[in-house]
């Protein structure tokens, strides 16, 4: 079963309505926001194993407003957003991740971005290379894993 027929339709509303809160469209480059129809039905039709996570997410986001969050004016959302951020926890986290990740493999997006429209396998993209001496803190760190026998 798909996510579009898991969620209710309030809840479809509200993710469309959070995801334009968290990517709004852009005149200036030229990009569609969260909330587009494309980027939202790709949501859906791939949440898969964070729909119950993002349905708890728009559960917690539809309580703090005391309605669904799609009826309120902008200056009640933004004061919500605040909320939702500091208590959201890990549906919270999933919830944006699901958002930012249907987003950035958006065509139009990928193309703004100056990107390729394939997928990063098998060519792979280059990648500048940063500084690996701030791994040594980590590396200097005693193991934590438990050796197989």
């Amino acid at each position: 079963m798909s996510a579009a027929n898991e969620l209710t339709s309030a809840q479809r509303d509200d993710l469309r309505t959070v995801a334009a809160m968290i990517i709004p469209a852009s005149d200036e480059y030229k990009v569609p926001g969260a909330d587009d129809p494309a980027i939202q039905a790709d949501m859906l039709a791939t949440l898969g194993r964070d729909t119950a996570l993002v349905t708890q997410a728009l559960d917690h986001l539809a309580r703090l407003a005391g309605q669904p969050l799609a009826e309120l004016d902008s200056a009640r959302r933004d004061a919500v957003a605040i909320e939702f951020r500091a208590t959201g926890g890990a549906a919270a986290a999933t919830l944006v991740r699901v958002v930012l990740q249907c987003y950035y493999r958006d065509d139009r997006v990928l193309r703004s971005l100056g990107l390729e429209l394939r997928a990063p396998f098998p060519k792979g993209y280059a990648l500048e290379q940063g500084d690996w001496s701030l791994l040594d803190p980590v590396k200097a760190r005693p193991s934590t894993l438990r050796h197989a026998r």
